[in-house]
């Protein structure tokens, strides 16, 4: 009986640490292995950085896109170009002209 007396004292002495030993664990354990870890942010990161590239290549190729629209519009009409999208969606020429195309 003085055995068991010294037991429990014991496991009341250390109870605290025990449990901030299991939390401790738990919170490693799901850093490590939990559906939000470590390894998920990384990769969140690098799918961010490949999303903010692919959006500023798309906003450059809308700019470029808005400046051809600009030039066909009505104020202010680039003939050259004009006849040169004219060439390239019906697909036709002059008799005496070759074209070159170029990618």
């Amino acid at each position: 009986m003085d055995i068991g007396f010294v037991f429990n004292k014991k496991i009341k002495h250390y109870w605290l640490f025990a449990l901030c030993l299991f939390i401790a664990i738990y919170f490693s354990f799901q850093t490590i292995c939990g559906n939000r870890n470590i390894y998920r942010l990384i990769s969140l990161k690098n799918e961010i950085a490949q999303a903010k590239q692919t959006s500023q290549k798309l906003h450059s190729e809308k700019e470029r896109l808005q400046q051809l629209v600009d030039r066909l519009s009505d104020k202010s009409l680039d003939l050259d170009l004009l006849d040169e999208r004219i060439r390239v969606v019906l697909n036709m020429t002059a008799d005496n002209e070759f074209i070159i195309l170029n990618e």
